[in-house]
């Protein structure tokens, strides 16, 4: 059984950063796929960044291209995300996952807050 750990959350002013990490529990995480996701309130979990189990390809959501920047240690079995220009539309909890997602691997996500 895999488990993910989020942390790097916090609370920011608009244009500011954070750099989200996620850890793994076991060494599977090296061969999957990995993401970012995201959900505020009443809102579906949504995918805002991936990446592949080598780091060689990334993908992007509109919404975060140009500013997020997703990246993978496998010998760390740690995936990260660093956002920039952040905006009070990207206040949301954070959570990695594989893509697509497996349920039994949802963490408790760290959340981010942005103020205007």
């Amino acid at each position: 059984q895999v488990q993910l750990v989020e942390s790097g959350g916090g609370s920011v002013q608009a244009g500011g950063s954070l750099r989200l990490s996620c850890t793994a529990s076991g060494s599977i995480f090296r061969i999957n796929v990995m993401g970012w996701y995201r959900q505020t309130p009443g809102k579906q979990r949504e995918l805002v960044a991936r990446i592949t189990s080598d780091g060689g390809n990334t993908n992007y959501a509109d919404s975060v291209k140009g500013r997020f920047t997703i990246s993978r240690d496998n010998a760390k079995n740690t995936v990260y995300l660093q956002m920039n220009s952040l905006k009070p539309e990207d206040t949301a909890v954070y959570y990695c996952n594989t893509d697509p997602a497996l349920r039994a691997w949802w963490g408790q996500g760290t959340q981010v807050t942005v103020s205007s």
